[in-house]
């Protein structure tokens, strides 16, 4: 972790289970931090570590130089930032926001020209890692801004992930966690497939990964998440009805560049049907539960 600054006050927004676990690591390294959330009672790692809660958006921004939202959807930011007690009611010009939410490039784009007219600059920082990387400030960041604003959001993104990297403009780091997500749906449905041809097959699911981790077939899904979907359960971690929203912004980005995802498109039909059943709050490697339903298992 990069050490705080005495010099950057930073606001979080959105204390669900990526967003309080990154605001405490906020904390931790030393940051002067003021956390805010919508339902009460969330915050109360990053306040126990020295955080102060604000009772709104706006409040939190009165005493922020730099604010980071991390929150489900476009509307939840929107609401954030230009909501009544919002974030732009209470920042002052100068001052940065970070968005860790996953949402369309366009509406960065729009909230950012939105927040230029106040004098307040604009990056996208969408994360990827789950609930682990959160957790342990593991994640990677996909960053979209002005090279000034993203410098200056730097150090406060160093101290909630591993990995940092400038995309371009403002809207980039939104399309860069497009491709992401839809890369990993390739990859949940390839390690849901291949553990339950393992199980009808006759092999023993277990060592059949272990085998696997160390050749072409090692992925991260293999390594964290090929144990949920041999046991079929699906504690919470990155909610599948998430996923689903982020594949909904990626199928859209593709109508609007004219790219075809097939599998992206399988995968999206897949979820929502589970999200139908009931199972939108299960972890996203839940798309076995699907693989295994048809498969008599």
């Amino acid at each position: 972790m990069v050490e705080g600054t005495d010099t950057e006050r930073i606001g979080f927004c959105g204390m669900g289970t990526m967003g309080a676990a990154m605001a405490a690591n906020l904390v931790r390294t030393g940051f002067r931090t003021s956390v805010w959330n919508r339902t009460a009672g969330r915050a109360d790692v990053p306040v126990s570590l020295g955080a102060v809660e604000a009772a709104s958006p706006a409040e939190l921004a009165r005493t922020s130089d730099i604010v980071v939202i991390c929150v489900s959807d476009t509307p939840d930011v929107e609401g954030v930032l230009f909501g009544a007690d919002g974030v732009a009611d209470g920042l002052a010009a100068g001052a940065l926001v970070i968005d860790c939410s996953t949402i369309s490039p366009a509406a960065s784009r729009m909230f950012a020209t939105r927040l230029a007219e106040r004098g307040i600059a604009f990056v996208d920082a969408p994360v990827s890692g789950g609930s682990e990387g959160a957790l342990h400030a593991t994640l990677t960041i996909m960053v979209g801004g002005a090279e000034a604003d993203v410098e200056r959001a730097r150090p406060v993104l160093a101290a909630m992930g591993r990995s940092v990297t400038r995309m371009g403009p403002v809207g980039a780091g939104q399309a860069t966690k497009a491709v992401n997500q839809v890369i990993i749906c390739g990859a949940y449905l390839g390690v849901a497939e291949g553990i339950v041809l393992a199980i009808k097959s006759g092999l023993d699911p277990e060592q059949v990964v272990e085998a696997l981790s160390g050749g072409a077939a090692r992925s991260w899904v293999l390594e964290n998440r090929a144990g949920r979907m041999i046991t079929d359960d699906y504690p919470p971690g990155f909610r599948i009805a998430l996923h689903l929203k982020d594949l909904g912004i990626a199928l859209g980005l593709a109508r609007e560049v004219g790219a075809s995802l097939p599998v992206a498109g399988l995968a999206a039909q897949i979820e929502a049907g589970l999200v139908a059943q009931g199972h939108g709050d299960d972890d996203n490697s839940a798309l076995a539960r699907a693989v295994r339903t048809w498969s008599g298992l």
